[in-house]
């Protein structure tokens, strides 16, 4: 049996809010032993961050503390430790990687000082031997050019190479203790596969023990050597992980098992947690099951005419350099791309970060100016409106944002984000008919009419972008193009809003551009699927024939990528085993 690197005995966190005292985390008991990795499993608002920043000593105080227990680091206890004392284990011993990179990183340095720093302040290294293991540190989490990428600035790179510098800066100092919070959320799953065996490499190199933390357990299958599994703020089941996988107990953990989307098939709905659990956490005894697989919908030309039309569509960007900033080149992000898309149909882009696809649904948007090409919805040349005849256009099509935070505003009540595009486009009489079309709007994404008042720090990830789809549906759009809108959610919560979006597309006949790097998802909700890579789309099929037969090796590397939800012991020749 292993020792124990860290042991968390009867852990509780709490915070002052307006309402009175939350617990965060409820007495909490959990090891970690040296050289192995703990899977942390568990949705939004279960206790999983809590209790990683509670390891670290990053709970803000106020208004939250931890109440009672104890964190035991190789038998010294961190909660009692002096902020200084802290400091001198705090991303040297015990390192940690954040889930949101980009708040996570400095926008006015760039990446390379940001890595160099760590090296310096725990390493003591020169300035130059701390450039000399950056670079070499970007290059091992598979930055493209890192010579050259090190003087980048956060805003340069796109999500995935962010997140990539994260865990680089996190690598540095080769801690003992390896907190991944969320890791790879947010990546492609080729770069997450890279990540996921690069970490591991390390952890047999080094004997490091790791606590990774996600919602994801087919990600945890792959990795953990034990799951812990949390909901709200209890550990309602830990074991190994072959046994949480063959024989689970807990309802809470049969539910996240069943409702990531397989790509061997195909439900006509996704299960979700409150198939297996009512909201006092009991047990479900009726019968789940997803029902029968969705029937493919035949092709036919008089009932899906063409609603989009894309053809020889280019964007490119300037590249400038020198002293004068003369163009010196071109980053061809969206190169000579065609295709169509059908109404009522739903057209799947993937690819990995940087392959084009959110440029090329942003440039369809206008939100973009293409360099050449067309772009015709239903007979009109969308490229050459004037802008009063394009916001005209955005009454039909609308698009829902990657990042639902980012994406509303958060000095404005939710009634007030709902209706916003109602008043720019004078639909509506009044205010009270504007916002009574907002709370029947609330209301079909599963939302209460009663949260118009509230404001968006106080609502979760999954309700977020609810709430971004009912403002995408004020307009009463035909076309709604969705940019990895279910990326950064908990696996229960990906399926509600999949079953949401697959429901109101049977209701308002809608049709999807639907962009995501996770191909399971994709095969899930599309009917067509388009694979880019390097501003082209190197591969379009159905999407069913997308995965039973792929062309191309890109497609191939994509689909051998995607991780199997089988536990490690069970699988031979396992990359982690």
């Amino acid at each position: 049996m292993s020792e124990n690197l860290l042991s968390i005995r009867n852990l509780s966190v709490d915070f002052e809010t307006e309402e009175g005292t939350v617990r965060a985390v409820k007495n909490l008991n959990l090891d970690i032993p040296k050289g192995k990795t703990v899977g942390l499993v568990g949705e939004s608002g279960s206790g999983k961050s809590v209790t990683s920043l509670a390891i670290m000593g990053l709970i803000p105080n106020p208004p939250g503390k931890i109440s009672s227990g104890e964190i035991l680091f190789k038998g010294q206890n961190l909660v009692d430790l002096s902020n200084d004392d802290m400091r001198k284990i705090r991303g040297n011993k015990i390192s940690m990687i954040f889930q949101e990179p980009m708040t996570s990183l400095n926008p006015v340095f760039t990446v390379g000082n940001q890595i160099d720093e760590a090296l310096i302040l725990h390493q003591n290294m020169s300035k130059s031997e701390a450039r000399k293991r950056t670079i070499e540190l970007l290059d091992e989490v598979g930055i493209p050019n890192p010579t050259e990428r090190v003087n980048s600035y956060p805003h340069q790179m796109s999500g995935g190479q962010k997140q990539r510098v994260m865990i680089a800066m996190a690598m540095a100092c080769e801690p003992e203790l390896l907190i991944c919070d969320e890791p790879t959320t947010a990546l492609d799953v080729t770069i997450q596969k890279q990540v996921l065996e690069l970490m591991f490499d390390l952890q047999r190199k080094h004997g490091m023990s790791i606590l990774f933390i996600t919602h994801d357990l087919g990600v945890i299958a792959d990795i953990a050597d034990t799951v812990a599994v949390m909901y709200r703020g209890d550990l309602v089941e830990t074991n190994s992980t072959k046994e949480i996988f063959v024989n689970p107990q807990n309802p809470y953990t049969k539910g996240l098992l069943a409702c990531r989307p397989r790509v061997e098939y195909n439900p006509r709905r996704l299960l979700t947690v409150s198939d297996f659990m009512d909201e006092d956490g009991n047990e479900v005894k009726a019968e789940v099951h997803a029902g029968p697989d969705k029937e493919e919908k035949v092709m036919d030309e008089s009932k899906y005419p063409v609603l989009l039309e894309v053809n020889n569509l280019k964007t490119h960007f300037p590249i400038k350099g020198g002293v004068f900033g003369r163009i010196q080149g071109h980053v061809k992000a969206v190169d000579d791309v065609s295709f169509q898309v059908r109404k009522g149909r739903t057209l799947g882009l993937v690819g990995e970060s940087g392959c084009g696809k959110t440029t090329l649904g942003r440039t369809i948007l206008r939100l973009v100016e293409a360099t050449s090409g067309s772009v015709t919805y239903n007979g009109t040349d969308i490229m050459s409106l004037s802008p009063k005849e394009m916001r005209e256009m955005r009454k039909k099509i609308q698009i829902i944002f990657q990042d639902p935070y980012s994406s509303l505003n958060p000095r404005m009540t939710i009634g007030d984000i709902v209706t916003e595009p109602m008043v720019i486009h004078n639909v509506g009489k009044n205010k009270k008919e504007r916002y009574q079309r907002a709370s029947e709007l609330l209301h079909r994404v599963g939302l209460a009419g009663n949260h118009l008042s509230r404001y968006p720090h106080e609502f979760s990830g999954g309700q977020r972008q609810r709430i971004c789809i009912a403002r995408a549906l004020a307009l009463n759009p035909e076309f709604i193009i969705c940019d990895e809108s279910v990326s950064a959610l908990d696996v229960s919560v990906q399926a509600q809003v999949l079953n949401l979006l697959l429901d109101l597309q049977e209701e308002f006949n809608l049709t999807y551009i639907f962009i995501s790097h996770d191909l399971s998802v994709v095969k899930y909700f599309s009917d067509e699927v388009g694979v880019m890579n390097n501003g082209k789309i190197v591969e379009f099929a159905k999407a069913s024939e997308i995965y039973k037969n792929p062309q191309q090796d890109y497609t191939k590397a994509l689909l051998e990528a995607i991780p199997r939800g089988i536990p490690k012991e069970l699988v031979e020749g396992s990359v982690f085993h």
